[in-house]
Parts: C-alpha cells; structure tokens; sequence
C-alpha cells in the first residue's frame, strides 16, 4: 500500500467498454486507494473463487501423467536489472496475449484513458507462447517500436525455463483461447495434444526490470491455468506493490501445475490486495 500512496500520477475514471465494471487509474499521491465494485456474471470461461486460506504447497498425484511445472518460483534474483526509469507511466503488462486484441482494447481505452497516464507517457510489454500469433505481434510491435515490447513464442510464468506449450486447433472462431501449458485443458485434448517446446519469462522479473513505484501497472493475465502457479510466486515478490491493477481471468485448478488449491489460489490474491492490488471481476472479451 506504500508503493500505491506514492504514485504522483493524473487522476482519470474510465469504465470497460462494453463491460460493466468502473477503472480507476492513478489517483493522486496520498490519495487512498478506492476499490473497483466487481460484478457478479455467469456462464463465463473464467471463474472467481472466495475462499481464503493460508498457501500451501501440493505435491501432484502419485503416479500422474499431469504436465510437470517446468520450474520453480523465483521471486526475485540480484542478476535482474532494475528499472532505471524515473519519469512514471502507464505500463501494460499482457500475459496471453494472442493476436494483440487486448492490446488493441487498451489503446481504444478500454483499461483507462490512455491519454490521462502519468506524464501521459505509456509502453506496454505483450508475453504470448503461441507461435501461430507471432506474424501478427511483429505487426504491431513495427507501430510502436520505442514503447512495445513483444516477447512472441514465450509463456508467462514464475521462473525461466523451457516449457511445452500445448495448441488448441479446434477453436477457430474464438482466436484459438483453449492453447495451454495443460495437457489437461480440453481443448488441448480435443486437439491431440499438439505442441511446441517454448521458453518462460518470469513475471517478477518482468515488473522489476520494467516498472517503478510511481508507474500506473495494469496486467491483464489470461494464461489458461498457469496462473494457478504464477499467482502465488507473484504475491510473495518484493515487485508485487508495483501492480496497481490486475485483470484475470481464472480457470480450472486442474490446469495448474503447481498443485495450487483454489483456497490457496484466494489466499495469493488476498495477498496481492494487501499489497495495494486492485482485481476486479474480469473476463477476456477480446477475442
């Protein structure tokens, strides 16, 4: 919450666009922090648990084909450079990020008003471990080459590693949204289990290296289960109090690898609340 009270950035309101549920960005330094009133809705792909509890860590199945995690947390490591920057921004962090269609959506302010950023300045960096999207990414990575970091062919985790990465080819008409590190997700099923062999970058490393206290840090996480192991790595890295807003959309805790519970699930997001998170009701409309 210190991190939060010391943003010196605009205030500005905005509301989703087409979505029902009000975006603060930045409040003024001192300001308290007002929280966003999620809205309930149903028969979405994403879902919100409420229960909480202390973390624990479960071990998998004895004996359990499960996709094994391809590392373990890191939370913070001294070879990370720390941002440098002084001046503070908008910075949009988007993990799963297909074609770049939420890209698109944050820079029709569908986040916020881009033009009320501090110093209404603004980069974003866009993490997708689909090789299929890659063409398009480089697209728009050539529009915006000094504020867009395009980390194609990569999956957003909790440490670095390699990883297989399974591909949905069945959901033409949905931007292929089933593509995941779980051969248990059944859209990898009902493709074959096709895959590729990925690299993971490590979110806590992303926000140190790229973000400061008095930025304005939105991250949008649609990883498809993955979560359920960045999440908790996340909420215990110094770097967390840098997030001011986290957009995710939460899946089956069988997708996980970690073994994270959905009680132990809540208990990460309570601890990133703590730390001045705000985290809405979310679901990925951009498809």
């Amino acid at each position: 919450m210190v991190a939060f009270l010391s943003k010196i950035a605009v205030a500005a309101v905005s509301v989703f666009a087409g979505a029902d549920a009000a975006l603060l960005v930045a409040p003024t330094a001192g300001a308290a922090k007002i929280e966003a009133k999620p809205v309930a809705r149903s028969g979405l792909r994403g879902h919100v648990n409420a229960t909480s509890v202390e973390i624990h860590h479960a071990l998998p199945a004895v004996g359990s084909t499960k996709a094994k995690q391809p590392c373990a947390c890191v939370t913070q490591d001294p070879s990370w450079t720390p941002c440098a920057r002084t001046v503070p921004r908008c910075v949009f962090i988007d993990l799963g990020a297909a074609d770049g269609n939420s890209f698109n959506f944050f820079m029709k302010n569908g986040y916020g008003d881009v033009g009320k950023c501090p110093s209404v300045q603004w980069s974003s960096i866009l993490v997708e471990a689909n090789p299929r999207f890659n063409t398009q990414l480089a697209g728009i990575g050539g529009k915006y080459p000094s504020q867009l970091t395009v980390m194609s062919s990569t999956a957003a985790y909790m440490c670095e590693a390699q990883t297989s990465f399974f591909l949905d080819t069945v959901n033409t008409e949905k931007n292929f949204w089933g593509s995941s590190m779980s051969n248990d997700h059944p859209d990898v099923q009902r493709s074959g289990q096709e895959k590729v062999t990925v690299p993971t970058v490590n979110l806590n490393r992303i926000l140190v290296e790229n973000t400061i206290a008095a930025d304005w840090v939105m991250v949008k996480m649609d990883i498809e289960g993955a979560e359920y192991d960045v999440l908790p790595c996340t909420a215990q890295a110094p770097a967390a109090s840098n997030m001011d807003r986290l957009y995710l959309e939460q899946h089956e805790p069988s997708w996980g690898m970690a073994g994270t519970t959905p009680a132990q699930m809540e208990a990460a997001k309570n601890t990133l609340r703590a730390k001045g998170v705000d985290i809405p009701n979310y679901f990925s409309y951009t498809l």
